[in-house]
C-alpha cells in the first residue's frame, strides 16, 4: 500500500485503515518511521534499501500462515512502489493469497502541489535509476519525452554513487528546451526536511539533488508567475 510522501495528511484513509487491521507490516524502516502513530502493538518486519524482494517474501509468507499483512510502500504502492513486485511474487508461489493494492498520493503529485501546478496537462515520470532498467533504454525514453514536449518528472536523480546520469538527461532535454524552462526541485516532500527549490534547466544542476528529490521540468508552455510553477493547459485567460 501507498503511504503518500511522508506526511501523515497526506495519507489515505484507507490506508491508515488498513494498516490499523493488519497483524503484521512490512517495509523499509524509514518508511515504517512514517507510520509509527499506527504501528503500536504491531509486528514490524524491516530492512534497508535494495531488499525489496526479501520484504516482499516476507509479507507473501505471513500471509499464506493466515495473517493479515501491510507491505509498505512510500509515495504510491503501483508507481515505482511494492505493488508489482509483490504480485509477482504472490502468482509464481502458485496459491491463492487475496491481495489488496491501496493506492496513495504519488511523490510527483505531492512535489507538484508544492510548486504550483505544473503537471496540468500531459506529463511523463521516469526514473533516472539504472539498477534495474538499462541506461540506454533509460536515455531513450529522456529522449522521447524531451522531443514530446512532456513536462516531466524524474524520480531517483541521483545518488553518491550516481551522479552523471542526472547530468546525461539534463544534456538532453537542454536540446529541446530553453534553458530558461522552469524547473521544480523536491526533496523529502512532507517530512521535517522537506526543501523546494524553484529554478530552471540551465542551474538546476547547482543545486543539492540526491535519492530522495523528484524534479520537475516543464515544457515550452510552463512559466512561473509570482514564484508559483504553472503549466498551461490552453484555457483562455
Amino acid at each position: 500500500m501507498g503511504i503518500g510522501p511522508g506526511d501523515p495528511l497526506n495519507r489515505t484513509r484507507r490506508a491508515e485503515q488498513v494498516i490499523g487491521q493488519s497483524d503484521v507490516v512490512v517495509g523499509y524502516k524509514r518508511y515504517l518511521d512514517l507510520i509509527k502513530d499506527l504501528t503500536a502493538g504491531k509486528e514490524l518486519i524491516s530492512s534497508g534499501m535494495t531488499h525489496e524482494k526479501e520484504r516482499c517474501s516476507a509479507a507473501i509468507q505471513r500471509a499464506e500462515q493466515g495473517d493479515l499483512v501491510a507491505l509498505i510502500s512510500s509515495g504510491d504502492a503501483g508507481i515505482y512502489g511494492m505493488a508489482g513486485l509483490a504480485l509477482e511474487m504472490a502468482f509464481k508461489t502458485g496459491k491463492a493469497i487475496p491481495i489488496e493494492i491501496v493506492p496513495g498520493v504519488t511523490s510527483a503529485t505531492a512535489s507538484a502541489a508544492k510548486l504550483g501546478a505544473p503537471l496540468m496537462l500531459d506529463f511523463a515520470c521516469i526514473s533516472l535509476s539504472d539498477l534495474l532498467v538499462p541506461w540506454d533504454v533509460i536515455s531513450k525514453r529522456l529522449e522521447a519525452v524531451a522531443e514530446a514536449d512532456l513536462v516531466t518528472a524524474l524520480y531517483n536523480p541521483r545518488s553518491k554513487r550516481r551522479t552523471a546520469q542526472l547530468e546525461n538527461a539534463a544534456a538532453i532535454f537542454r536540446k529541446y528546451r530553453d534553458g530558461v524552462t522552469p524547473v521544480g526541485i523536491c526533496t523529502a516532500v512532507g517530512t521535517d526536511e522537506e526543501q523546494i527549490t524553484l529554478t530552471d534547466l540551465e542551474h538546476f544542476l547547482d543545486y543539492e539533488i540526491n535519492m530522495r528529490t523528484i524534479v520537475i521540468i516543464g515544457n515550452q508552455s510552463s512559466k512561473i508567475i509570482d514564484g508559483i510553477f504553472i503549466t498551461a493547459r490552453g484555457y483562455q485567460v
